[in-house]
């Protein structure tokens, strides 16, 4: 936020970003309670089902707050319209409408995202990696450690907070961080966590770890891993292949992680020549820490249609991938 003359303007803007904060919250409750339900797609199968004729328009909820469609105004209820305005969410582009924000269901849970396409800078991302990370949390949580102890947890990267969410509804007297360096990613978390009743997470703006202090039980990201030309925040990892960020949510959980602590991690990793890089220097770090660690592909093939860009030449595949590494002193 920039300086100006008037300080009472920042109570102003308060206001009025609290009123559209409680105009989102009502908007998502009105589509539970009307049974709405998303489930969202690649970008690229976004793309393709949005391109046919039949679908150039919205003609239903999930037309509008899942697809992003054009919408005409009369087929909204005035209520639902209402709304959204109030929420700031929807806009006038040439003879239609346009919503600003999607809604996907997640098992019980229905969480504010940003619209197709996710373009800008900003983007908060929601996906089939979400349904994937947030599957292998729970099923770590439930099966494979079900009574890890957690007093204090934290999702680096958080996005919408799907993963923060997860946590905290499967241990509910644990401290929960929703972690963004994005502060529409930390506005939406904040607010999914609300309509999911999970009043133990907390959503704050943070590079990894560093504007956060203390210890935690649990880390948890699914960070961006793909070699995005414009870096977009959302989906760009930077480094070799789009590793760089996974890598330093290691280096970072190393040090953060107390006594005992997990490390779960789903990221992407490009395959060159059967070699997985991202694994080798994954399971170097933690074998030079002392970390107990196990590591699968979840899906051996995801976004295939990168490998056309210049960055994949070499790459026969990206790979979905689940690392788990424990502290064990």
């Amino acid at each position: 936020m920039t300086m100006r003359d008037n300080p009472n303007e920042y109570a102003d803007d308060a206001a009025l970003l609290a009123d559209r904060d409680a105009a989102l919250v009502e908007m998502v409750r009105w589509l539970a309670a009307r049974s709405y339900r998303f489930t969202t797609v690649t970008p690229a199968t976004h793309r393709r089902v949005n391109d046919r004729p039949e679908n150039r328009a919205a003609s239903s909820l999930e037309d509008i707050f899942g697809w992003s469609r054009p919408f005409d105004a009369a087929i909204v209820p005035d209520e639902l319209l209402a709304l959204m305005r109030r929420a700031g969410i929807v806009f006038q582009h040439d003879d239609a409408w346009r919503c600003m924000a999607r809604v996907s269901t997640l098992g019980p849970w229905r969480l504010l995202h940003s619209a197709f396409p996710t373009d800008a800078p900003d983007a908060v991302f929601f996906g089939p990696d979400t349904y994937r990370f947030v599957n292998a949390l729970q099923r770590h949580l439930d099966l494979v450690e079900p009574g890890l102890r957690i007093a204090r947890a934290v999702d680096i990267g958080a996005g919408a907070g799907p993963g923060a969410i997860a946590i905290a509804a499967a241990r509910p007297g644990a401290e929960v961080l929703a972690a963004d360096i994005n502060p529409a990613a930390v506005r939406f978390a904040a607010l999914n966590a609300h309509l999911a009743g999970t009043s133990n997470v907390s959503a704050c703006r943070s590079d990894l770890l560093r504007q956060v202090s203390g210890g935690f039980d649990l880390i948890v990201s699914n960070p961006p891993y793909l070699v995005d030309a414009g870096e977009r925040t959302y989906r760009h990892g930077g480094g070799p292949l789009g590793a760089g960020l996974s890598l330093a949510i290691i280096d970072a959980a190393l040090e953060r992680l107390n006594p005992g602590g997990t490390l779960l991690l789903y990221t992407g990793s490009a395959i060159v020549r059967g070699q997985d890089a991202f694994r080798e220097a994954a399971v170097e770090r933690l074998a030079r820490a002392g970390f107990a660690w196990t590591y699968e592909e979840l899906d051996p093939d995801v976004f295939g249609e990168e490998l056309e860009q210049e960055a994949y030449a070499g790459a026969d595949r990206i790979a979905a991938v689940w690392l788990t590494a424990k502290r064990t002193t």
